[in-house]
């Protein structure tokens, strides 16, 4: 299964990508938390993106499962790519 995770935002490297395989599994991201470091795998329905006007409206949120923190971050063009593509819920902002 390939995964990405170049140009992501902080030390989680953003969420990295993985697509089904043969065998038709959900599509899980790799994502970090900053508050307490857990490192895990998201499935797309636990991911929210929102795309505003400019990069500083454009982030995607999740809660952490390992400590319960809300966590945010920026989301840049490829990781919008990314999360869209993964069929992760989008809100776009005007």
């Amino acid at each position: 299964m390939p995964s990405s995770s170049g140009g992501g935002p902080g030390p989680a490297a953003g969420p990295g990508h993985k697509r089904p395989g043969a065998g038709g599994g959900p599509v899980t991201f790799k994502a970090g938390c900053p508050q307490c470091r857990g490192r895990f795998e998201l499935a797309a329905g636990a991911l929210r993106l929102a795309i505003g006007g400019s990069s500083r409206s454009t982030f995607y949120s999740f809660t952490c499962p390992q400590c319960g923190a809300q966590v945010r971050k920026p989301a840049g063009e490829r990781i919008v790519e990314l999360l869209t593509g993964g069929g992760v819920s989008t809100l776009r902002s005007v």
